[in-house]
């Protein structure tokens, strides 16, 4: 038997639809279809009734399905523990963050590699085009992110970590350089640099719905895809930047200035995510970690 054989019958078995099957599997239907057929052949009953309009499970069909998940969950659970026998050491954790999530994972990791220095740590930053594929296929164990960056999705599953209000960043050679808050409005004539819509896309959300909000519009003098990129371009008083308020700490220095925005809620709720069939043995303990964090205190950082 073959694994696939299984895996694709979950999926149509889920679904009932032998195209999103194909779909969340990256394969053609006819694969699907074949491999079904195949499974079919194997125990000597139908599975599924099919006809031009429904599929629908059959009473053998939904007998297997338990078996089915279970035999996937623990082959992959079992490739998950001789990989980490592979590469030596207690285990691995592979993590995602976006550009803007920093300091709940920074303090987690810290606090794990404390407890469990025999694990390996991987990091990476999260692919915001992939999100649902790349934490229930587990490419990442977790992934950190804004709350509404979150897919809507059964299997998976997720914590508040903390919310915190985006400032402006300016430099102290401009307008705002001695201020320590301003009011949003007062943005309406400044030259904004802004991160990308494709690399913080729920921030860049955020900002122009302030914008919008507050009557402005906008001259948006440059967007980046990198952190030094926008960095470079504040300390040298090319415009002014919007940015959560943890990352201020990586883009200030002694040539710019972190301004508080006092008349309006700028707050971004931020997550952790993961896959409830998380198979990683050490990945239990990261979550320990983590809701000892995030339990019952969205302000951890004093943001």
């Amino acid at each position: 038997m073959d694994i696939n054989q299984l895996v694709y019958f979950i999926s149509v078995a889920q679904t009932l639809n032998f195209s999103e099957a194909a779909r969340r599997n990256y394969v053609s239907q006819s694969t699907v279809s074949r491999y079904v057929s195949d499974l079919e052949k194997e125990f000597g009953v139908k599975l599924f009734t099919r006809s031009h309009r429904d599929v629908v499970i059959t009473n053998e069909g939904k007998t297997l399905l338990p078996y089915a998940i279970d035999t996937v969950e623990t082959l992959n659970k079992a490739k998950n523990v001789i990989k980490q026998m592979r590469d030596g050491g207690n285990g691995k954790l592979t993590i995602a963050s976006d550009a803007t999530s920093l300091s709940f994972p920074s303090k987690c990791i810290a606090e794990f590699n404390n407890n469990y220095s025999g694990v390996t740590i991987d990091l990476c930053q999260l692919d915001v085009n992939n999100i649902t594929q790349n934490i229930i296929g587990e490419e990442y164990e977790f992934c950190f992110m804004p709350r509404d960056m979150l897919p809507e999705n059964t299997e998976i599953d997720s914590v508040l970590t903390h919310t915190e209000p985006l400032v402006v960043i300016a430099s102290k050679d401009g307008k705002f350089g001695k201020r320590d808050s301003i009011s949003f409005s007062e943005l309406a004539d400044e030259k904004l640099l802004l991160l990308s819509e494709s690399i913080v896309p729920i921030i860049y959300m955020e900002i122009m719905d302030l914008l919008r909000t507050f009557h402005i519009s906008p001259t948006i003098e440059s967007t980046y895809n990198d952190l030094i990129s926008l960095y470079i371009g504040v300390n040298a008083g090319v415009g002014v930047t919007i940015i959560p308020k943890s990352l201020a700490e990586y883009l200030t220095n002694e040539h710019t200035k972190t301004i508080l925005i006092e008349d309006t809620d700028t707050g971004v709720p931020y997550v952790m995510a993961w896959s409830k069939s998380i198979s990683n043995p050490v990945a239990r303990l990261f979550l320990n970690v983590a809701n000892n964090f995030a339990k019952g205190d969205e302000d951890i950082f004093g943001l």
